[in-house]
């Protein structure tokens, strides 16, 4: 298998993560410490410029970037490497003095005030024109330098601005769409009712929180507008850099299941994905396991975007952030074990945000590697040159990929969809919050699972579960149709295939667009359950599932029952059902919501069919693995506070550099990496 290590001049994984030296020039005794430092901790890489540009551009037209050089070339000469931001997440004041068109106006159409950050118009030329050259005098000053290793556009993307410009823009968009025909569009958003019709394109405006919010397809055209805006100001950007540095990749800081935009869409232009990782540890709402798995849901889904490379985690905290409801540290080893987590879901980096506390400003207290005692005799420091020393000694497992064989299905367009539309329960469709548990009762199994999207080619996977899939693109149910008859294990669940990409109602029955007839049922009504309602389905086996939230009435066609309803009036009538297809493949169908956990059974008779094995693991214990070149990577991690031993493993444990051969006990937060050849045999040094 090809080796596809992102950075082949590193030799292995980076180690680093935002430094912002432009806060310290008045202090060279303190920038000659911090590359001592960087040393010390196996620092071999560094984060510069991300809200650099008044630094850079103090007055308009007067461009200093003679320090950064000098920077660069001191972490260079040390064998440290540069990540290089373009400045516009934050706009210096003489921009915004100057041009105020600049600035973002918020739903209520008032324009913002100078200040804050991701706060411009991504439709404003004049904003567009002075980031491009901002962009185009640092590509061509130090884009050729030696150190530089990839481009980071702007920081954590995010945010619509409803100024006149955007909406014009968005007027624009839209006719494009509807191919100039207003009457398509009226067709599309059903705006016949309430007297809501549209006689021109003109008479479009954004979904203002005092305006128009009733019609879901403005809604949801809205939501693909902003994405569709922010990819091509983020295009703008990746186009400078590209023209003067065509061999330099370019990467942006994504941020974790962000609602506001479909990373999808913005994915297609970035040659790496990279995103932020900020859980919140040791909570009071959840087990520690829970955390954690979150975590690597958020890996798997960045993986997804970009299956064929490794991902990046661009930051993380190596102690504590300063914006959570509450700001709690990790335990001694909680970082090492974050960061062994990243590397076995798929990330050629270990990052940070940040290398040194600023003095003063907002993240001041923002944990960082070098804490305001400027030592490297801290916790937090020893923890974090431990990382350093770990990934030198996983060095070549960097460039290994994950070989998932089961996906769930996410899609942006079904989400906003399912939150805006007038169903079901206003505080009970948690569609991200049931994508999740299902994601994590799989990785419970031992089973890695990527998160893609409903129209992908599913080819490369054996099991795939639709959970919600509410709104169908065009492609979706031809897709699902084809996995199926071609022997896999398909899995949905209630609210599947209501509306189509513009949230029309199908008509005919629901699961909608052939949908019914693959998994050989009729979905005529779906009952609310308030919270402290229940219901139950029973298995002929005598299992039963507790019924929460949601339960659909089938009217069956030709699908096998599984399991029936207890209570309430439609007791007896299917709950669970699956359809067989000639090659093997199976549809099945859940028409209730239970939790994940109850649900584990059937998940493994999926896997089953599909011939994907599951691993026995004690509780709290986590597993996932990596392949390349001619060696498997399989990292266990114990998320609990208590040893943990693992039977039946062998390989070559990479941390600990030592054989494992049939049992392998883990401390309390421990990891381990064992290395095997694809044949079967240990690979490794003693």
């Amino acid at each position: 298998m090809e080796n596809t290590m992102l950075f082949p001049q590193v030799g292995g994984f980076l180690h680093g993560g935002d430094y912002n030296p432009e806060q310290w020039l008045d202090r060279p005794d303190i920038l000659e410490e911090d590359v001592r430092l960087m040393k010390k901790a196996g620092i071999n890489s560094a984060t510069l410029g991300v809200f650099s540009w008044s630094v850079y551009e103090p007055a308009e037209g007067e461009f200093h970037f003679e320090w950064l050089e000098k920077i660069m070339d001191r972490l260079y000469e040390n064998g440290i490497y540069t990540i290089l931001a373009t400045p516009s997440g934050a706009r210096p004041a003489w921009l915004d003095a100057a041009y105020p068109e600049a600035m973002r106006v918020s739903d209520r159409n008032v324009r913002n005030h100078h200040g804050g950050r991701h706060n411009h118009c991504m439709s404003s030329p004049k904003y567009r024109e002075k980031v491009a050259l901002i962009d185009q005098k640092l590509a061509q000053r130090l884009g050729r330098h030696p150190g530089l290793l990839m481009w980071h556009i702007s920081n954590e993307l995010g945010g619509a601005c409803y100024c006149p410009l955007c909406a014009q823009r968005f007027r624009d968009y839209l006719a494009e769409k509807f191919d100039h025909d207003i009457e398509k569009l009226n067709k599309a958003w059903w705006t016949t009712f309430w007297s809501h019709r549209y006689h021109s394109f003109d008479q479009i405006e954004p979904p203002f929180a005092h305006g128009e919010r009733s019609i879901m397809g403005l809604n949801l055209e809205w939501k693909r507008f902003t994405s569709w805006n922010m990819q091509d100001f983020m295009k703008h950007e990746i186009a400078v850099l590209k023209k003067v540095t065509p061999e330099i990749p370019v990467t942006t800081n994504f941020m974790e299941l962000y609602y506001g935009l479909d990373y999808r869409k913005l994915a297609k232009d970035l040659d790496v994905i990279s995103w932020d990782s900020y859980p919140r540890f040791h909570n009071d709402y959840e087990s520690f396991a829970d955390t954690m798995l979150w975590n690597a849901f958020q890996h798997a889904l960045m993986r997804s975007l970009k299956p064929q490379k490794p991902f990046m985690l661009m930051e993380s905290t190596p102690s504590l952030v300063n914006w959570h409801p509450f700001n709690k540290l990790k335990r001694p080893g909680v970082h090492k074990l974050a960061c062994l987590q990243a590397v076995g879901c798929g990330s050629d980096t270990v990052q940070y945000f940040q290398w040194r506390k600023g003095r003063g400003s907002y993240e001041q207290f923002h944990g960082a590697v070098v804490d305001h005692d400027g030592s490297g005799e801290t916790r937090v420091f020893r923890e974090v040159a431990e990382v350093g020393e770990i990934l030198q000694r996983l060095a070549p497992m960097a460039g290994s990929l994950v070989k998932a064989r089961a996906a769930l299905l996410f899609d942006w367009d079904n989400r906003w969809a399912i939150d805006d539309v007038g169903a079901l329960g206003r505080q009970t469709k948690r569609y991200e919050d049931t994508c999740m548990k299902i994601w994590k009762e799989f990785r419970r199994l031992g089973v890695e699972m990527d998160v893609v999207a409903s129209d992908e080619d599913l080819s490369r996977y054996g099991v795939v579960v639709a959970p919600m899939l509410y709104m169908l693109q065009p492609d979706t149910a031809r897709t699902l149709r084809a996995f199926v008859e071609h022997g896999g294990q398909l899995l949905a669940t209630y609210f599947t295939g209501y509306v189509d990409e513009n949230q029309l109602c199908f008509l005919g029955g629901f699961p909608g667009d052939g949908l019914s007839d693959l998994f050989g049922i009729v979905s005529e009504e779906i009952d609310t359950l308030y919270p402290a309602d229940r219901n139950h389905v029973a298995f002929s086996d005598g299992t039963r599932w507790e019924v929460r939230d949601y339960a659909e009435l089938l009217r069956l066609k030709d699908a096998r029952v599984l399991a029936v309803y207890e209570e309430d009036f439609y007791r007896g009538r299917a709950a669970v059902t699956c359809k067989e297809y000639p090659g093997g493949g199976k549809a099945y169908y859940v028409a209730a919501r239970s939790e994940a956990g109850q649900m584990r059974p059937l998940f493994a008779r999926l896997l089953q069919d599909a011939g994907i094995p599951e691993k026995d693991l004690p509780e709290n214990v986590d597993y996932c693995s990596r392949v390349g070149g001619e060696c498997v990577y399989d990292c266990y991690f114990n998320y609990g506070t208590e040893p943990a031993t693992i039977f039946g493993v062998r390989g070559f444990d990479m941390i600990s550099e030592g054989y494992v051969d049939g049992e392998l006990t883990l401390p309390a937060y421990g990891a381990a990496i064992l290395k095997m050849e694809t044949s079967g045999e240990p690979s490794g040094e003693p």
